[in-house]
């Protein structure tokens, strides 16, 4: 599982990002970033830093939790006080030194520090900054705090999580909607470089926490407007397709199976030696309007057996169905560790960290974790000497007036 840490060209070699931010949805795209190549420079606060090094399990070192190791990765850290006007002044040397800015406060918080577009454009026009908010840059609810959590609500995917008539569930993670934007916004600021590429001219991504969210509902807003159709939480199933859900086997486990077209549910007769059931329920149609009998049948068939045999059984006939995984199925699962999905990263103090692998793959140009989510101020002598060319003693006293 111990990944190639060796040093081939990656796609971002060069591009330097400041990754102001807090917890995860615009500090997940400078990881992205940094997995492909990118100068990662983490700005924290003096003293505390990024509460998410406090967040989730806690390791031997007071400030590196195991989520802000794994989803800090490849980054260098500086503490910088922005709130002062001597701290927001280094900003703006840090931008013009930069490419991209990440930062995901409340709008308008870094306009009252004098770090606003504008004051950032004026000494690095070239500058793409990415600015993640709960509801975005515009709009009634600007003002509003937003997480992940807010943005699943807001953003209808939670009334649609759960079993129908029952109190909505969180759907998976509740820091799915950060991860969501976070992608999104690796893709605007790609986008962003592209088109200084063509123009020289920077660009601000304005991306809401539940915009992402409700970008992936696939019909439900054309339908709405189409047949006035308002989709209703659907438990383990989906109002499109049937059998399309989770299923009990005969040793306590779960595994999903998607008969999303007819033939798939064919192949699933021929699975279950149940001919018969294709006639009544051959065409989607039929299925959906017998849903619960359909379903029963399945059930039925899928308790009658052990897991691993019923999968066997649909991978034999071409059966979309999957095991529902805990995480200790992940880590014995023979695919995962064939795709090396899994990595182990060594980290000083407390050893050999297992976290999710770099990712997409690519064939040219991969990418890798060169280190975990650093100690506070790491690099402060490295950025604040070398690249701004501070000397030991002004650093010295920035750092007695709390500066950095």
């Amino acid at each position: 599982m111990t990944e190639d840490r060796s040093t081939p060209p990656r796609p971002m070699d060069g591009v330097r990002v400041l990754d102001v931010a807090t917890f995860i949805a615009a500090p997940y795209t400078a990881s992205i970033l940094g997995e492909f190549g990118a100068e990662v420079i983490k700005v924290e606060q003096p003293g505390g830093g990024d509460p998410f090094r406090r967040f989730g399990t806690q390791t031997a070192q007071d400030d590196c939790s195991l989520a802000w190791l794994s989803e800090a990765r490849n980054k260098k850290s500086v503490t910088l006080n922005l709130r002062e006007p001597e701290g927001a002044e280094l900003f703006k040397r840090l931008a013009q030194k930069s490419d991209v800015v990440c930062e995901n406060f409340r709008p308008g918080t870094l306009e009252k520090w004098g770090l606003g577009w504008d004051e950032l454009k004026a000494v690095n026009p070239g500058l793409v900054l990415l600015r993640i908010s709960g509801y975005g840059q515009t709009g009634p609810y600007r003002d509003r705090p937003g997480f992940a959590r807010i943005a699943h609500a807001v953003g209808g995917l939670t009334y649609l999580a759960g079993l129908p008539g029952e109190t909505p569930v969180t759907p998976g993670s509740t820091s799915l909607g950060d991860y969501m934007s976070g992608l999104y916004g690796a893709v605007g600021v790609l986008m962003a470089l592209r088109h200084r590429e063509a123009t020289g001219e920077g660009q601000v991504v304005d991306i809401g926490l539940y915009e992402s969210v409700f970008r992936v509902l696939d019909e439900i807003a054309p339908r709405y407007e189409a047949k006035g159709f308002v989709r209703e939480p659907e438990g383990t199933g989906t109002v499109n397709a049937c059998p399309h859900g989770h299923f009990p086997t005969g040793d306590n486990k779960w595994l999903a199976i998607a008969c999303t077209t007819d033939k798939m549910f064919e192949r699933l007769c021929q699975a279950m030696d149940r001919a018969d059931l294709f006639d009544p329920y051959g065409e989607q149609a039929e299925r959906l309007a017998n849903r619960d009998a359909v379903n029963r049948e399945v059930e039925a068939w899928t308790r009658s057996m052990p897991r691993d045999q019923v999968m066997a059984t649909c991978v034999e006939h071409q059966v979309p169905a999957g095991a529902i995984n805990t995480i200790a199925d992940i880590f014995a699962d023979p695919h995962f560790q064939a795709r090396a999905n899994l990595t182990q990263v060594p980290v000083e103090g407390i050893g050999d960290v297992t976290v999710p692998a770099a990712f997409p793959k690519m064939s040219q140009t991969p990418p890798r974790i060169d280190h975990l989510g650093p100690p506070l101020g790491n690099a402060n002598g490295e950025v604040y000497g070398g690249l701004l060319g501070l000397s030991d003693a002004e650093l010295a006293a920035l750092t007695e007036r709390g500066i950095i």
